[in-house]
């Protein structure tokens, strides 16, 4: 039980304004800093000043930094009191829906009705939020900064309300599972439910643990669920949902990316093995998989096979602008033996089995990519607020006012492109190759470069503070940093733009003039 905290007036927490007895008032809560004040990272000086020193320093505090920070135990333990009849004014419960306009998707907006969701929608998010910000964000603040990967109680957490199985949308593998607690039937569950998943990795504003947030499983299990022995499956499948192995999906090499043909990871056989030599490069999650879903050139052509973490196989890490968290490898394969039956597909028609993958996964990023998006809005418009320039708020300038309507009207646009297709998606997935390729290319490529286009308006509206990792503008930083994975992952924007206007051209009516 916490302990009842002395209430104070103004006029007594002012009689302690000096180096060796020092008082602050930090919304409506009063503060003994006179043993920190000797450490403050910005000198003592500036705990002395007027306006600070026994006063109420609200605005001052908030001007230099994150609510997040009078949350730290080392810092709340600071707190003796609180200010009689005074109110807490700050609104901090990070697990509600935020009040700031275009911070939550128009149907999570007061007032709004959509109609792609449903109450168990609602529901879904309000569950998937308190999870989030209770178990996930403590890790991911904690992992991308320190570079580890995310930690294994987090992924049993994840095992155990089978989020990790909804990470691969509808479909059989859902079966039999309690989803969320028994909140979703897995006949009900759908990709508005798992966009719903994915938005709130979005929402997290650590760009390297989305992706080592077991991206690889994403990736790396469609593969075996689909194009694997029952056998293979049967080793693989319940491991990877339960969290106790990890896979990731290894194709790209230093030598070729996009251009399979010009892979030279070689697999030849010898009796009932293949024999494996080549190199891997860029692989997410690589660092820590057990299994990898591997592309091979063979005598038939191109050739998936899966290959476990066995004698042979090294991974090391491969530093990019964004955590290592994500667990971004380069993996050598040197005289690797696996049995022919881990072959995934036929021999010679591993293009069909990845294929078969790209357009989920790259609906998924989107899904990420619109929601990381979001939070910077968000975040600009509580810090153009807040600020002040020449006596008014940021915002009072007409300038900032427009990057601001252009930063809304992108994620908007954005979002309803995205809820269009995910619907698609709910009542035309198998047509998907012929339907889906060529507009989720579109999107994704659309959304990709609003994405880039926000993270220069955000760094421009914080200036200095969007180009520190840590302090006010931490989330403008890392978005800026690494908001151009999300343009290379999963297919560059030039290649998604050319699958989806030559899908376009293939259906263009012959008979058709101006």
């Amino acid at each position: 039980m916490p302990p009842i905290l002395k209430q104070y007036s103004s006029v007594d927490v002012a009689k302690h304004n000096t180096p060796n007895d020092l008082w602050v008032i930090i919304d409506a809560k009063v503060y003994d800093i006179t043993k920190f004040a000797a450490l403050h990272p910005g000198g003592l000086y500036v705990l002395t000043t007027d306006g600070v020193a026994g006063q109420d320093a609200t605005e001052a505090f908030f001007s230099l930094h994150r609510q997040e920070v009078l949350q730290r135990p080392q810092y709340a333990r600071l707190q003796i009191g609180t200010i009689a009849g005074g109110e807490t004014t700050v609104v901090s419960a990070p697990e509600e829906l935020s009040q700031v306009p275009y911070a939550e998707p128009s149907w999570l907006s007061e007032g709004y009705r959509s109609p792609y969701y449903s109450d168990n929608h609602r529901k879904f998010q309000v569950a998937m939020r308190k999870f989030f910000v209770e178990v996930v964000v403590p890790d991911a603040q904690a992992c991308e900064e320190n570079g580890k990967r995310l930690s294994q109680s987090v992924v049993d957490k994840l095992a155990e309300l089978n989020i990790i199985a909804m990470r691969f949308g509808p479909g059989k593998h859902l079966k039999g599972l309690k989803l969320m607690g028994g909140l979703v039937k897995p006949e009900e569950f759908d990709y508005f439910h798992e966009s719903i998943l994915t938005a709130e990795i979005g929402r997290l504003g650590t760009r390297g643990y989305f992706d080592g947030f077991l991206a690889g499983d994403t990736i790396g299990l469609p593969p075996v669920f689909n194009y694997g022995s029952p056998e293979v499956q049967a080793k693989v499948v319940p491991d990877v949902l339960s969290g106790k192995k990890f896979i990731c999906l290894a194709i790209t090499e230093a030598f070729a990316g996009s251009d399979v043909a010009g892979l030279q990871t070689v697999a030849r056989k010898e009796g009932n093995e293949w024999v494996i030599n080549g190199t891997k490069k860029w692989i997410t999650n690589g660092m820590f998989s057990d299994w990898f879903t591997t592309g091979c050139r063979t005598d038939t052509g191109f050739t998936v096979i899966l290959i476990p973490r066995t004698e042979g196989v090294e991974t090391r890490p491969i530093k990019t602008s964004y955590s290592a968290t994500a667990g971004t490898a380069f993996v050598t394969y040197d005289n690797v033996r696996v049995p022919i039956s881990y072959t995934l597909g036929e021999e010679g028609k591993g293009m069909s089995v990845i294929l078969s993958n790209f357009n989920h996964e790259r609906w998924m990023m989107c899904c990420i990519s619109v929601r990381a998006q979001r939070l910077i809005l968000e975040e600009c418009l509580k810090w153009t607020q807040q600020r002040e320039v020449f006596g008014k708020p940021l915002n009072a300038q007409a300038v900032i006012r427009s990057k601001l309507a252009q930063m809304i009207s992108r994620v908007e646009a954005c979002q309803n492109w995205l809820e269009t297709i995910t619907y698609q998606m709910n009542n035309s997935y198998k047509e998907q190759s012929d339907k889906l390729a060529g507009p989720i290319g579109l999107l994704k490529q659309f959304i990709t470069r609003t994405a880039r286009e926000t993270a220069e308006d955000a760094t421009q509206i914080f200036g200095g503070r969007g180009l520190t990792v840590t302090g006010m503008g931490k989330y403008i930083e890392n978005y800026h940093r690494t908001s151009g994975f999300d343009s290379i992952l999963g297919g560059a924007e030039d290649v998604l733009g050319e699958l989806g206007v030559r899908q376009a051209m293939r259906k263009m009516p012959k008979n058709v003039r101006l």
